[in-house]
């Protein structure tokens, strides 16, 4: 698993980038919801805590690796997958998308999501 980003602050979620891709998320033997953001998108500020709150959620760390990439400095991923609007959210398992939610949403829906997908 890759490192996690430490711009200045602690975070629980992974950092997915276009070179990390394949490796982090797509080979993963356990499903992996990945947070499609931009540092400047307004929506995206809202989801980013929800984000990190349930990657360091122990109840989830066994079930589902968590984590971001931001597409503002990894453009290949989101054009792979068709990432059109931020926030998006898509959850693989076994290298396929099974769960796709775009749009902020908060702390309740993203878990029901969660469940629903792994």
């Amino acid at each position: 698993m890759s490192e996690v980003d430490n711009n200045n602050e602690e975070h629980a979620a992974a950092t997915f980038t276009d070179a990390n891709f394949d490796s982090d998320v797509i080979n993963s033997r356990t499903p992996v919801l990945v947070d499609f953001w931009a540092p400047w998108c307004g929506p995206c500020k809202q989801v980013g805590p929800v984000v990190e709150k349930l990657a360091a959620d122990s109840n989830y760390a066994s079930k589902i690796v968590i984590g971001k990439i931001d597409v503002d400095v990894n453009s290949e991923t989101p054009k792979k997958y068709g990432v059109r609007g931020i926030p998006t959210l898509l959850i693989f398992k076994d290298g396929e998308v099974v769960g796709t939610k775009v749009g902020a949403m908060d702390e309740s829906e993203m878990k029901a999501f969660i469940e629903a997908n792994i």
